[in-house]
């Protein structure tokens, strides 16, 4: 069906795809990036917070056990689960 100017009405669906996947690779780079950054920091917090629970009387072992469920939420096995 063309309209008056004689251009092809195409549905929005296939404009909005064609953004979506050239857009993609950039999404999927970004947001690992994102990841990383959000692991390190979850790694330096780790370590700041076993060195507080050292420095206020905790064992190192008691330590490492309490900044390993502290990392847990870090996980990206956590988030893929709850895609599931």
């Amino acid at each position: 069906m063309r309209n008056k100017k004689g251009v092809e009405n195409r549905p929005n669906g296939f404009r909005s795809l064609g953004v979506v996947i050239s857009s993609a690779p950039y999404l999927i780079f970004r947001v690992g990036c994102w990841f990383l950054k959000f692991k390190r920091d979850a790694k330096k917090g780790g370590r700041i917070f076993q060195k507080e629970l050292i420095k206020q009387g905790v064992d190192k072992e008691t330590a490492e056990i309490f900044k390993e469920i502290y990392l847990q939420p870090s996980e990206l096995k956590q988030y893929i689960a709850l895609l599931r």
